[in-house]
């Protein structure tokens, strides 16, 4: 009798094989294309930290009363995905263009009204509407205008996108739009592309990693190779992978071990980073423990390790099949994901009604743990020196917890006043802190108001620089099209 057989490494990918359905968000901000991070100095004693008090302090989250489900990306079935890969698109690889205010989708069309109706034009001879954030800034040319502004209505024919107020005034700064021409195309190519109708099998993200695989975080090529995700030939089909992996995947190239950042020259990371990583690194890779099935199996781990996305906006709407991927990247360590912000519910008011606040649950969290083993997502929906004065979170500890500030604008005039009551509970944790920006302007800028801010109080641990596993996806900003 001949019995059939499928290995173990086929046998994993199967059962993990899920499809996500992904929706395209407008004004959604890219992330970070540089990143850097900074610790607060600590002393040795200062990092002793105990099991039981960790344990105790995940109690509260663990013992809330409501307790809610994913349900926003639930796998489709086989059926539905096969019907979604046979499917007929609506759009053609080489038909991705169209000017946005004639496109066939719906969506893009309301979107090119939107635009039409807050975007300014660029042109020099129209006053300012607002500060110039950088010396790139195009608002910074308006020094002799005499037009007051006027909002954008002319389509230029080759991004199809609308950036200027009259035909005239386009001809007239040609030569300073071409800079952004080619971009804004690509942006349009890639919007059009994710209402196409296509099968995505871009967003199709493998399981667990094999303990015998170890992955390459050189660069993205090495990165989806030794993860096992499907070949991306196409660089279209790369940059909408990326928009949404680079979150994770931002956050696990720093913290571990096999961390492209390192000390050696050009690696960027500082002795100080060393020593900080290390603790992290520790908790995130422990060595084997033998544990298995049954009683005899029994062994004792640690508490999860935090991670603290503060700031939360486009992160927190991640399908979590992407989240789950850094903790893949981690096999042996169970992490917690709090994303905490005002923002941190934008848009997903159907997804989850906010639960009341209660004794039990006195910040109203969402706690997400049903679609991974290895990880727990937590919502809040408030400022985090609101809650870290209450104490919710004590104790914190260098070997467990880490923030994450994506692309926050610490030192943007509008937001840098939200930041500055937050900065110093953050460094009094002895926690290490991963910021990054949307360009090098905004980094610098950045640095410069923590420098100002908190000067002596903070060590550098990674030197800024550019992101490994930034997007390579363009998005454009509603109110401003030429400001990428």
């Amino acid at each position: 009798m001949q019995l059939t057989y499928t290995c173990l490494r086929c046998l994993t990918r199967q059962s993990h094989r899920t499809f996500s359905r992904v929706n395209a968000c407008n004004g959604v901000a890219v992330a970070s294309r540089s990143l850097t991070a900074v610790n607060p100095r600590r002393s040795h004693h200062e990092r002793q930290a105990t099991f039981h008090t960790l344990a105790a302090r995940s109690k509260p989250a663990a013992q809330a009363e409501r307790v809610f489900e994913d349900v926003a990306y639930e796998p489709r079935s086989p059926a539905d995905a096969e019907a979604a890969a046979n499917s007929t698109p609506i759009l053609e690889p080489d038909d991705l263009f169209h000017p946005f205010s004639s496109s066939p989708t719906p969506e893009i069309r309301k979107r090119a009204a939107f635009i039409k109706h807050n975007a300014y034009c660029p042109h020099p001879s129209h006053h300012q509407t607002r500060i110039a954030t950088s010396p790139l800034d195009l608002e910074s040319r308006k020094t002799s205008s005499t037009l007051p502004p006027q909002h954008v209505s002319f389509e230029c024919p080759d991004c199809g996108i609308p950036v200027y107020c009259s035909e005239g005034h386009w001809a007239d700064d040609y030569e300073q739009h071409l800079e952004i021409c080619g971009t804004l195309r690509e942006i349009n190519e890639d919007d059009h592309d994710l209402h196409s109708g296509r099968h995505f099998a871009e967003f199709e993200y493998p399981g667990s990693q094999l303990e015998e695989a170890l992955i390459n975080l050189t660069s993205w090529d090495t990165l989806l190779y030794t993860r096992q995700f499907r070949a991306i030939s196409d660089m279209r089909n790369l940059r909408q992978a990326t928009k949404l992996l680079t979150y994770p995947t931002t956050i696990g190239s720093i913290l571990h071990e096999l961390s492209p950042y390192n000390i050696r020259q050009g690696g960027r990371l500082t002795t100080e980073g060393l020593k900080s990583l290390s603790a992290l690194r520790y908790t995130l890779h422990p060595p084997p423990s033998g544990a298995g099935p049954g009683i005899k199996g029994l062994r004792p781990s640690s508490p999860p390790c935090r991670i603290f996305v503060l700031g939360a906006r486009a992160e927190s709407s991640l399908p979590r099949d992407v989240w789950n991927q850094l903790s893949h990247m981690f096999s042996r360590a169970l992490l917690h994901v709090l994303l905490i912000g005002p923002e941190a519910m934008r848009g997903r008011d159907g997804e989850f009604p906010l639960p009341a606040r209660t004794p039990h649950n006195p910040w109203g969290t969402i706690i997400e743990d049903r679609f991974s083993y290895g990880m727990k997502i937590s919502t809040i929906v408030d400022y985090f020196h609101t809650i870290h004065r209450t104490g919710y979170f004590a104790p914190y500890d260098p070997y467990f917890d880490a923030f994450v500030l994506f692309h926050p604008g610490l030192g943007h005039p509008a937001s840098s006043h939200e930041w500055e009551e937050t900065l110093p509970m953050l460094l009094e944790t002895k926690v290490p802190i991963i910021a990054t920006g949307f360009n090098e302007w905004d980094m610098q800028r950045d640095r410069e108001w923590v420098a100002e801010k908190c000067r002596g109080e903070y060590d550098v641990l990674l030197e800024p620089g550019e992101n490994r596993f930034r997007s390579l996806r363009w998005d454009l900003d509603d109110r401003d099209p030429s400001e990428i």
